[in-house]
């Protein structure tokens, strides 16, 4: 396979995996589509771009679930040579409305219900608003122009009543792109305030593609299950664009993905490899087999033959939890509790942890399941160089700083937050404080942003309090802040576990105080937390299921 050019693995993948199932909307029926009519709908949207003026270089914006439809919008507009501009769904009317005029957008393809939340007249460029649903036009659109279009399809099928390989690849003659030339436009989800457009060359996207098929296990034919944001980056690259590369078939989630829904899913698709937040393992964790470990169970764990036997059956329990034909889980997209952690090692479950931001399209650091290193985001992968902004980075923590064919070109129409991060010989730093072993493994401390300092100038890093506080009992969650030169812990109930156990307020209140005393003992004088003030809501979240702890400090 050719993979000179980010196209050419699409092309070359359309063509190779013609007659193979490439996407399924999980929705209860059945509406498979293969790669061929894949092509066929690119070929039919491309007319429909060539008529309505649509040029190489112009934005054009997709917003909605995960579906068929936002995948073939997606490889149809980079396949023209146009900018794709993904928003995630999850944004308020009025960002989606501020993104689509910064970004200069001027078409969309929107999900319906999605559409009657936007004032369309606030919306200065968009020129034709199409239904992702049925692709028919929302807003805008001349009837001559798309009936052009129609003309045009209706002409050439009649010429070639069955598109082939030939046909697509003559018809699709898209431009090969200069690696520096943008082919994404990502607003990130914002975890400090309001977004900003990542642009993505097309250097990212295919480093992160060939990276995959060189190195993580997947082959044509094998099933894949899309539940995490295709409008953001690690969901987009590692469950949409490296597998359909390689002739995967992707069945697509279009709800949110709540514990029940993704058994299911996992139960009837059977993924071959699995991407994760680690919210969801944590809730598995803690909803399925914590109590085992906790009940009776307990005893038999510490007898060592015995215990091996248990750890084997639960292992395996857990395995069929995912639909039990994965080759490894790969967590991502925030850190993953030590607690349950160390628990997938002890199990020996296949797991690895992977570290990636949206600036670098997305991923930074991986290391297959038998190769990772516990507790650390894996190593550097081949197409980045790393440094650790530290005087000792095998021991003093330092920003990360990384650099290479995955990195961004910068912010959209913003030269000042570029500068801020992004050096003129290409270091981006990427705000994560971590250090890195004489092997290569990486080990994040915490965010350079979030770091507190200590009565007498001590580093205090807030994630490491909190994952000690989140395995307490009745604490679902945490964020620790800084109050008067002391920490207090913010906690959001275990709501499950104190309605199973009958506590009122003032029990809650006395398990918190002794969930206070306890973290303290396991941490530093300097990190101790002097207050525990509960909250009446969870935490509110980014799509990859990230704390927004500049709402909360």
């Amino acid at each position: 396979m050719e993979r000179t050019y980010l196209m050419d693995l699409f092309k070359e993948s359309i063509t190779k995996n013609w007659d193979l199932t490439a996407f399924t909307d999980y929705a209860g029926k059945d509406d498979s589509v293969k790669f061929r009519d894949i092509a066929l709908r690119i070929f039919e949207l491309h007319e429909i771009f060539y008529s309505s003026g649509i040029k190489p270089g112009n934005k054009i914006a997709v917003l909605g679930k995960n579906s068929t439809n936002w995948a073939t919008v997606y490889l149809s507009v980079i396949l023209y040579g146009a900018v794709i501009v993904p928003i995630l769904p999850e944004f308020s009317p009025q960002e989606i409305q501020n993104i689509l005029n910064h970004s200069d957008t001027v078409m969309m393809f929107c999900n319906d219900d999605i559409f009657k939340t936007l004032s369309v007249s606030k919306i200065k460029k968009v020129k034709t608003i199409f239904s992702l649903n049925s692709f028919n036009v929302l807003s805008g659109g001349k009837n001559k122009t798309l009936n052009e279009a129609g003309s045009r399809i209706r002409s050439l099928k009649n010429e070639n009543p069955v598109i082939d390989t030939g046909l697509f690849k003559r018809y699709v003659k898209q431009t090969k792109k200069s690696d520096d030339e943008l082919v994404s436009l990502v607003y990130t989800s914002g975890t400090t305030g309001f977004s900003k457009g990542v642009m993505l060359p097309q250097r990212s996207l295919r480093a992160n593609i060939i990276y995959g098929q060189d190195n993580m296990p997947l082959t044509s034919g094998d099933k894949i299950l899309s539940f995490l944001p295709l409008a953001h980056s690690f969901g987009c690259a590692y469950e949409f664009l490296f597998p359909f590369s390689l002739g995967c078939h992707i069945t697509f989630l279009d709800r949110i993905p709540s514990p029940t829904i993704l058994l299911k899913a996992f139960s009837e698709i059977k993924p071959r490899l699995i991407l994760s937040v680690p919210l969801i393992i944590e809730k598995l964790y803690n909803n399925n087999v914590k109590n085992i470990l906790e009940g009776k169970m307990r005893i038999p764990l510490k007898i060592p033959l015995v215990s091996r036997l248990v750890k084997n059956v639960i292992r395996k329990k857990l395995e069929d939890v995912f639909g039990g034909n994965f080759v490894e889980i790969i967590i991502g997209g925030a850190s993953i509790n030590p607690e349950v952690e160390d628990f997938l090692r002890d199990i020996k479950f296949r797991y690895t942890v992977g570290y990636g931001m949206t600036e670098c399209g997305p991923l930074i650091s991986y290391a297959g399941w038998k190769d990772y290193v516990q507790h650390s985001v894996g190593r550097i992968i081949n197409f980045l160089d790393i440094k650790i902004d530290s005087p000792d980075p095998a021991h003093e923590a330092g920003e990360i700083m990384v650099k290479g064919l995955n990195v961004m070109e910068g912010y959209y129409k913003n030269k000042k937050d570029t500068s801020l991060c992004l050096s003129e010989d290409g270091w981006l730093g990427t705000g994560d404080l971590g250090t890195i072993d004489v092997s290569g493994n990486i080990f994040i401390r915490g965010r350079k942003k979030n770091m507190l300092l200590g009565p007498s100038g001590q580093n205090i890093y807030p994630e490491e309090v909190e994952a000690k506080m989140d395995t307490l009992p009745f604490i679902a969650e945490s964020v620790v802040v800084q109050r008067n030169g002391k920490l207090v812990a913010l906690v959001y109930p275990d709501m499950e576990a104190v309605k199973r156990n009958g506590i009122d307020n003032s029990e809650l209140e006395l398990k918190m105080e002794e969930n206070r005393k306890l973290v303290n003992s396991m941490v530093s004088a300097y990190s101790s937390v002097s207050k525990v003030e509960l909250v009446k809501e969870e935490f509110e979240k980014t799509p990859s299921k990230k704390i927004k702890r500049f709402l909360y400090t």
